[in-house]
């Protein structure tokens, strides 16, 4: 029997195993080797590793993991999480039955592209999610934003530390009468008409295209589009969510415990605002630190 299954090998995962291998608990990882930030060129604001491909970070990762024999990497997707507290059982794709006293669920989201032509094909050079990931790159140029509810009026005071000019597509949305005003106000244009095709270039540039026949031309485009936990163990395991405006996140505790005790979770799949690979990496660490804790007699 293991000591922790770990369910998802990205930044969140292999950090929690970082902190049990050194503990010399036994810890097996399992991973499907696709994560969420896996479309970006660059991984930007982790300490020490800024500006470097996200997948080389991962392979580093990896490879520093070796020197701890208690540490086990699998290429291989969970396909079931059964039992209880010091006695969990985790079925794979390969057929394969584990056991763990403790399982950390660090799987992530799946971003779910709109039936938009050229949107899925932007996303992660042209259409970006985050300002902090990407904003100094591209600071002082033209800036669009995809209207996706109120948490895009927050965008739109923030993003003035990077740029001063914003034009809001509306896409589709009404957007309330106040905050119209308030945009006017911070002389923020805002596009009306419904997106129907992103035209991406060399780099960030991406044209947006829209029903009404106009055709916007920008530098980078923010968009944060609804997204979904990666698997459905979650639910399997009746575990409780928070409401999130992108999509649902897992509930947990002050020491990264979801609601059923012995299953801690972390990185994207709990983080409702601003997901990073710093914050991943951070809730990592302390799911796997409170999970061995948790083992001491």
């Amino acid at each position: 029997m293991d000591d922790v299954i770990i369910i998802g090998g990205s930044f969140a995962g292999l950090a929690g195993a970082l902190q049990l291998g050194r503990a010399r608990r036994k810890v097996t990882v399992l991973d499907t080797g696709l994560p969420r930030n896996r479309f970006a060129g660059h991984s930007h604001g982790l300490l020490g590793h800024d500006h470097k491909p996200p997948l080389d970070i991962l392979a580093e990762a990896r490879q520093q993991l070796a020197r701890y024999p208690a540490i086990k990497l699998v290429s291989a997707r969970a396909d079931g999480v059964s039992g209880a507290l010091d006695d969990f059982k985790v079925l794979t794709s390969d057929g394969e039955s584990l056991r763990a006293r403790r399982v950390i669920l660090s799987y992530g989201v799946v971003d779910q592209m709109p039936d938009v032509p050229g949107y899925a094909e932007s996303w992660g050079t042209s259409i970006v999610p985050c300002p902090y990931c990407d904003g100094f790159e591209v600071a002082g140029r033209h800036w669009g934003l995809v209207w996706s509810g109120p948490q895009s009026h927050n965008q739109v005071r923030l993003f003035h530390d990077w740029t001063d000019k914003l034009t809001l597509f509306a896409d589709g949305h009404d957007i309330p009468p106040d905050i119209q005003a308030d945009l006017a106000r911070r002389n923020v244009p805002v596009v009306d008409g419904r997106i129907v095709e992103i035209a991406h270039h060399k780099g960030h540039i991406a044209t947006v295209n829209l029903d009404t026949g106009r055709k916007v031309a920008v530098d980078i485009l923010f968009a944060n589009p609804r997204n979904k936990p990666s698997a459905s163990l979650h639910e399997l395991l009746g575990l409780a969510t928070v409401a999130t405006p992108a999509g649902i996140a897992l509930k947990v505790d002050e020491r990264r415990q979801t609601s059923m005790p012995g299953i801690y979770a972390a990185g994207d799949l709990t983080t409702p605002f601003l997901p990073s690979v710093t914050q991943a990496s951070s809730q990592g660490a302390m799911a796997g630190i409170f999970a061995q804790q948790s083992m001491v007699v």
